[in-house]
């Protein structure tokens, strides 16, 4: 289990850079240039393969192996920052963010491979929490080394150096990966894939057919509304929240301190948790308990932090309130998703072999599509109406998601 865990965590903490780089360093860095929320918000289109991963998935799941899927990927994005190093943002805005796409490309379809991976090598609810905590802390890491971590150092280490160092990272996980034992079994998996699960992933390309499909594994139809709802208004308040910091009480060194590496470990640490209580107490307490205690109390963290909107005035105080009310919010955003993440891979179990890495694919994009489809137009909520009125949205969006979950586990929905 170690094996696989170490395994699952190195590539989930690769697959995390590019999220980093744009969830954490470009908002800070584009804010500091005096760009609107507007425009900053928008940049979130950059995610967009992440939203169409889902028809490449069927090509990933009957097409060659896993492992030869990860070597090519990861080696790919080597290449991709190999390339970004060689830019400069001021003077190649369009070169950067197109190595930016290019990255959230490589980084899908490997998510597509891993997730695939995943769902063959864990068994068992005990691994599927241990799994999911190593694929969420792991897929953490990754971005607060890439967001908060060189967020902090940029200003001295520069841009080139700072991609060389992850063309470095990148190159080095694709030899482990190429190199480790531990897909072996995956080869003879991928050769029954080309001869039976092929079948079925190809009958998955036709749309009609693989929605049919899909949908039909047990569970999906509840999982896909939660998943398309369950981070909207803390989505809202994540990408907003650290910008009303920039404009009223901190600098870009100290928010990338304690935004990008303080309360991300926070959120690994929610993480962790997350897969602690499922190992332990899934069975005596139920995942459904664990939900609907969690969603009450981010609820209320979102209220905590919804009040100190209206202290504008930076102070020690305020600031001290602002940084706990991020750790507390990331905490339990963290939980949150771990127990989503086993959730919808229990759910894909469900479904056959040859079409697990597709629904697993499927209900990942939905999730992704959830939060970045509030993520992009979050920012111009924000520049239309001020920070308090659009995080009474946030709140409220964020209250109705616990009151559905609440609802849902008590009925078995």
């Amino acid at each position: 289990m170690s094996d696989k865990l170490v395994f699952l965590g190195l590539l989930y903490f690769v697959q995390g850079i590019p999220y980093g780089l744009q969830s954490s360093l470009l908002p800070v860095y584009l804010r500091g240039a005096g760009h609107s929320l507007t425009r900053i918000g928008f940049t979130k289109i950059l995610y967009f393969p992440w939203v169409l991963k889902v028809l490449w998935a069927p090509l990933v799941d009957g097409v060659s192996t896993k492992q030869r899927w990860l070597v090519a990927t990861v080696s790919g994005l080597a290449l991709t920052c190999l390339c970004s190093a060689a830019l400069a943002p001021e003077a190649h805005i369009w070169g950067v963010a197109a190595t930016l796409l290019a990255m959230n490309f490589l980084a899908s379809v490997q998510d597509i491979a891993v997730d695939g991976a995943a769902v063959g090598l864990l068994k068992g609810r005990g691994e599927l929490g241990l799994g999911n905590t190593a694929q969420v802390v792991g897929y953490k890491a990754g971005s607060v080394f890439a967001g908060g971590g060189l967020l902090a150092v940029i200003d001295v280490a520069g841009w080139s150096w700072m991609f060389m160092l992850l063309t470095f990272v990148y190159a080095g996980v694709a030899l482990f990966v190429w190199g480790g034992p531990l897909l072996d079994d995956d080869n003879l998996w991928g050769q029954q894939a080309e001869s039976s699960g092929k079948g079925q992933a190809m009958e998955a390309l036709k749309p009609w057919k693989a929605w049919r499909n899909l949908l039909a594994v047990p569970g999906t139809p509840w999982t896909v509304l939660y998943v398309l709802t369950y981070k909207l208004g803390e989505q809202g308040a994540v990408t907003m929240f650290p910008l009303f910091l920039l404009d009223h009480h901190m600098t870009a060194r100290e928010l990338s301190f304690w935004n990008g590496v303080v309360a991300m470990g926070f959120s690994i640490g929610g993480s962790s948790l997350g897969g602690l209580l499922l190992t332990r107490f899934s069975r005596s307490l139920g995942i459904g308990a664990l939900m609907r205690r969690v969603f009450v109390l981010r609820t209320i963290s979102m209220v905590f932090q919804s009040s100190l909107l209206t202290v504008p005035e930076p102070s020690p105080l305020v600031k001290g309130l602002a940084v706990l009310s991020l750790s507390l919010q990331h905490f339990l955003g963290g939980l949150i998703t771990t127990l989503t993440f086993t959730t919808m891979m229990h759910c894909s179990q469900r479904a056959d072999e040859g079409l697990q890495a597709t629904h697993y694919s499927f209900l990942a994009t939905l999730e992704v599509l959830g939060k970045l489809t509030f993520s992009a137009v979050a920012g111009g909520l924000v520049d239309w109406f001020g920070f308090q009125v659009a995080f009474l949205l946030f709140l409220t969006l964020s209250a109705g998601t616990a009151l559905h979950v609440w609802t849902a586990t008590f009925t078995g929905a």
